[in-house]
């Protein structure tokens, strides 16, 4: 794992993490800290495998790449941080509340959910783990460029399904199947909600099919202090497609972390 430091900030503010969702890398939050308010520490972390790197096969598991995470956190002096994850990102940052809970001040949880996959959902991931590495080839998930985003955003926007193809290209079929294997085996997390203390929001496009509205409900349902925002005109990759909605929205989270 490599955690990047975005921007430097005063140590008086709640930092920001970003996790990245698959099959991308840290580079899909750049737009959105870029329009965080400025006087805030913001780092984005590229998860086991991403970007290229080398990743052990042996044992995908999000929950090492949350153990991982709070290592490299560690490192960088941080003891409390406002930790957003879209999709992938999500499911890190609920084991990560999970097992390192001191650490997290409040939780961003971005087109993504806290229940484990459906049997269907399943059996793809692992299909698609398989076909990468038996082919050594990116060719299963670079249709991803297009099915992640909303209706609107293919519709009257081709350049950022381009920007995202371009990401997905700088990946490994080694990474794309560890991500998938650790996915496929994560359990459900609600329980994780319910016993959380600090403050979350969960942020949705309106267009999402992947992690829809519906998942997004039944997380605030289960959290204790929850605000949903729901990113018109946006689908899975809202983050990438509306960025300054998302970034309005975490940096209102922060806000709340800060004052917790």
């Amino acid at each position: 794992m490599t955690l990047h430091e975005v921007r430097p900030g005063p140590t008086g503010a709640t930092p920001v993490v970003l996790l990245h969702g698959f099959p991308l890398d840290h580079r899909m939050w750049l737009d959105v800290a870029a329009a965080l308010p400025a006087g805030r520490r913001v780092l984005a972390a590229d998860l086991p495998g991403a970007a290229g790197a080398p990743v052990d096969l042996s044992e995908p598991s999000l929950e090492s790449a949350a153990d991982d995470l709070a290592r490299e956190l560690a490192d960088a002096g941080i003891e409390r941080a406002v930790v957003v994850g879209l999709s992938m990102g999500g499911y890190v940052a609920l084991a990560l509340a999970q097992r390192a809970p001191a650490l997290v001040a409040a939780l961003g949880l971005v087109d993504t959910k806290s229940t484990a996959d459906a049997d269907d959902a399943r059996a793809n991931r692992l299909r698609i783990a398989l076909e990468a590495l038996d082919g050594d080839t990116l060719e299963p998930v670079r249709p991803m460029a297009t099915t992640l985003v909303g209706e609107t955003t293919r519709a009257a926007r081709p350049e950022v399904s381009e920007r995202i193809a371009v990401w997905i290209d700088g990946q490994s079929p080694a990474g794309v199947a560890w991500s998938q294997r650790a996915m496929a085996a994560r359990p459900d997390r609600t329980d994780v909600l319910h016993e959380f203390a600090g403050p979350v929001t969960v942020v949705v496009g309106d267009e999402d099919v992947t992690t829809p509205v519906a998942a997004a409900e039944h997380m605030v349902a289960a959290a204790r202090d929850a605000h949903l925002v729901v990113v018109p005109r946006s689908g899975h990759m809202s983050a990438v497609e509306q960025p300054a909605a998302v970034a309005a929205a975490l940096a209102e989270l922060a806000q709340r972390a800060d004052h917790a």
